[in-house]
């Protein structure tokens, strides 16, 4: 039997797509429906390894876990990680494919869409129901003859569709009903309802916004969804910083460079959710004064943000900063003393001196290193702490002198059993590692916190955030018509 898809379009790019697939994957998953998440193509670089070392967006790993399901590469087969303005690394069904400029990637359409239809029929054997998102608006005129991710998904599966708009950016009767319009007639029909998302306020002040939207359509409001607050799940992309600034909150407060490329900027959001932990994603060196430490996050392009530090004076700012400072992925190889792309494995590649807080050098590979791990810290601060995370990389970083390791790790699927990751220097002061994931470690994690004199003072009591979403969306939504959406 091949299960039915329930598709999820925005109007725009940021609507609250992803979010609201996952609150739908928990409901479903609530009701004893097997179901699964699919995005056709991604483009981000906040990634997830899968348990078999396949690459695939964040954003689908989050909607697997709302689903109590391992991700799979099948639910996210094309995966674009932006490189610059104009070229990204193409990821196909888990793995590095090609580094291609846009025009070149949307001349391969043809081979992109027997990737798509593979894995959502591969998907839609497997579970009662799949749950798919689309990318942007639908009906961007220029780009929908190459779409393989929006309508031609949802006909090729004949999906019970749903249309999402974000009430906070303003325009919302324009957004769908718009979109509505420029919709060809027989993918309009398959649109069974209108969401609003992201309402601050009273929803009966929407009444007559209902009544509206309607009447003009002659598609059903399925719901008003309010305005979640500190959901605490993993943004899809960098969007997510640029719409939302960082407020000045009162706190002991840890800076996060905002490098061009940043990836996996997710790996902070368990600081920023402890109590009195302030995160805040800085671009100047001055914005370091007043901070507690200062991280260097993953990066796609680390040559290109190597010199981004030069330019803008971090380099001498971060020699001067006398407290802790770290470095995941790519922040831990922009620490060291050289990093080298012979290969030209990142754009043009080149040769760069780090900013040499860290005795370690990177060379580029052409192959990408992309496992999950396990292990135990070698931390002064945290010795035998239990560690889980993921390695996404294409530099090999070596020690050059005398430095402690951060952790003792296994590599899942690795034919070595364990090796050593990280750099510790100056009695744990500076330290990197290639440890995505490394500050979901509650004992890890509290134990860093504590070198910088934070103190827990409350004990966390918030509900699981896939149950908060999933139950803020099943009160917004109409309850009939949430029950034929997801009727298997």
């Amino acid at each position: 039997m091949t299960a039915p898809v329930v598709m999820i379009l925005g109007t725009a790019s940021s609507v609250g797509k992803s979010t609201l697939v996952a609150a739908l994957c928990r409901i479903a998953v609530r009701r004893g429906i097997r179901v699964a998440p699919f995005k056709a193509q991604n483009m981000s670089n906040n990634a997830a390894v899968t348990a078999d070392g396949g690459e695939i967006g964040r954003s689908t790993a989050v909607q697997a876990a709302a689903a109590r399901i391992a991700p799979t590469t099948a639910m996210n087969p094309i995966l674009l990680k932006p490189e610059g303005q104009r070229r990204s690394q193409i990821i196909i069904e888990g793995k590095p494919w090609r580094t291609l400029d846009a025009l070149d990637y949307w001349q391969r359409k043809d081979v992109l869409w027997e990737v798509v239809t593979r894995n959502l029929d591969a998907l839609r054997a497997q579970y009662d129901l799949v749950i798919a998102e689309g990318a942007g608006s639908p009906v961007e005129l220029n780009l929908k003859p190459r779409d393989i991710v929006n309508t031609r998904v949802a006909t090729y599966a004949q999906a019970r569709t749903l249309l999402v708009g974000d009430i906070d950016t303003g325009g919302i009767f324009a957004q769908l009903l718009g979109t509505l319009m420029l919709l060809e007639p027989e993918e309009q029909a398959l649109v069974q309802g209108l969401i609003v998302n992201r309402f601050r306020g009273d929803p009966a002040l929407f009444t007559d916004g209902i009544t509206i939207l309607e009447q003009r359509s002659g598609v059903p409001v399925l719901g008003v969804v309010p305005w979640i607050d500190d959901l605490g799940l993993a943004e899809e992309d960098a969007v997510a910083l640029e719409r939302s600034p960082t407020p000045y909150a009162e706190g002991l407060t840890i800076a996060v460079v905002k490098l061009p490329t940043i990836a996996n900027f997710d790996d902070f959001d368990p600081l920023a959710a402890e109590p009195g932990i302030v995160v805040r994603y800085i671009e100047r060196p001055e914005q370091l004064s007043g901070v507690a430490a200062v991280l260097l996050p993953g990066v796609k392009h680390t040559l290109a943000a190597r010199r981004w530090l030069r330019e803008r004076g971090f380099d001498a700012a971060l020699h001067t900063f006398t407290g802790p400072i770290v470095g995941i992925c790519g922040g831990y190889q922009l620490l060291g003393e050289r990093i080298s792309d012979p290969q030209g494995v990142e754009g043009a590649g080149g040769d760069e001196l780090g900013l040499g807080l860290l005795p370690v050098t990177t060379v580029f590979a052409s192959e990408k290193q992309t496992v999950q791990v396990a292990g135990e810290s070698l931390a002064p601060w945290a010795p035998g702490a239990l560690i889980n995370a993921y390695e996404i990389h294409m530099g090999r970083t070596r020690a050059v002198s005398d430095g402690a390791h951060l952790a003792r790790i296994t590599r899942r699927g690795a034919t070595l059993s364990d090796a050593l990751d990280g750099c510790v220097v100056d009695g744990g002061r500076i330290w990197g590692c290639y440890l995505h994931g490394l500050f979901g470690n509650l004992e890890f994690r509290r134990a860093w916190l504590r070198t910088l004199g934070w103190q827990a003072t409350t004990t966390s009591t918030r509900a699981d955030s896939y149950d908060r979403l999933a139950d803020v969306v099943q009160m917004a939504v109409d309850h009939q018509h949430l029950d034929r959406v997801l009727i298997v």
